[in-house]
Parts: structure tokens; sequence; C-alpha cells
């Protein structure tokens, strides 16, 4: 009798550690630190610009970016968002080492990425960003699905200081939250 009464517990047991280990089940999931987009988005082979480096369906931008650190928090229940970055700048061209002609980001959350039936983004509203790169949130996003499932955590361009086209470059990813750490 006390054989089966400990494989219960350690049914019960094993059970209880897979759910807490799902992202789909967290409560909030903290990204430590932030990094920008250092991958190369030309192709030296025909000297055009293409896309090396999506996040499931969010394009990456067509210049290398660089951050000194941040952090971001989300909770998947509530919804309720945090997230900072600092110093991140472009590497290369004209504007490098500022934030060049970006003056404005979103937080992206991105939800299964990958999957193609489920995969969602859900972008924070505009935060403004200073010429050193700097920007901060709170607020919330709606609308997160019962299950995200791998989420990410994104930076992306909202305006650019182009009176002739502010949001052509709107949505590229350039900075990414790193080291996911689920807290129930």
């Amino acid at each position: 009798m006390k054989q089966k009464s400990n494989n219960k517990v350690a049914l019960v047991g094993f059970v209880l550690a897979a759910l807490c280990a799902s992202p789909a089940l967290a409560a909030d999931v903290h990204w430590k630190h932030m990094v920008g987009i250092i991958t190369a988005t030309d192709n030296p082979a025909t000297q055009t610009a293409e896309n090396f480096n999506p996040v499931g369906n969010v394009q990456a931008s067509t210049f290398a970016w660089s951050a000194r650190d941040g952090h971001a928090r989300v909770s998947l229940d509530t919804g309720k968002v945090d997230f900072e970055v600092h110093g991140l700048v472009i590497n290369g061209s004209i504007f490098s080492g500022t934030a060049g002609p970006v003056n404005a980001v979103t937080g992206t959350l991105v939800c299964n990425p990958g999957d193609p039936t489920t995969e969602v983004e859900l972008d924070t509203s505009d935060v403004s960003i200073d010429s050193q790169g700097n920007a901060r949130f709170s607020g919330t996003i709606p609308g997160i699905p019962a299950t995200c499932a791998n989420p990410v955590f994104l930076v992306r361009i909202a305006t650019i200081a182009n009176p002739q086209n502010p949001n052509g470059a709107r949505g590229f990813w350039i900075a990414t939250g790193t080291e996911p750490e689920i807290r129930l």
C-alpha cells in the first residue's frame, strides 16, 4: 500500500512541475536584459538589402543596433507591461552611436513565434526614445491569448524623424529581451 501512495505522490509532483514550467501558464515573464539586433541585413552577393533575421512574422531592421542594457516584464494574465532600454543605438552608418532618425519605439510581445496558425504580435503604445537610445514604458497590452508559448519581447521602430515618411520603418525590430525568467 505504501508503494502505491509514493507513486501517486511522485505522479502529482511530476504533473505540477510540468504545469509550472509551461510559459503558457506563467503569470509573469521577465527578460533580464535587452540587446540590439546585430545581424547583417545586406546580401554581399547581390548587394541588396535582405532581411536575414525575422522573429516569426516580425522583420528585422536594416541597420545593426546595440543596447547597453534594459529589461522587460509582462504579466500574461493581466497584460501589464514594463520595459526600458538604455543606450539603444545604431552601429555604423552616419547615425553610428545614436538612435538616428528613430524618435519613438514600441514594445512587442510575440506569442507562439513561428507558428503560422497561432502566432500573434501584441504592441504597447508608442514611447519616445531619446538620441542616446533611452526609452521607458509602463502600461498594458490587451488581448494576450490564453496560450502564449515561447514568448519573445521585442523593441520595434514606431516613428522616425522624416516628414515625408515618418512611419516608413515602423514595425522593424531593433532590440530583444534576453534571459527570460518565468515567474508564477
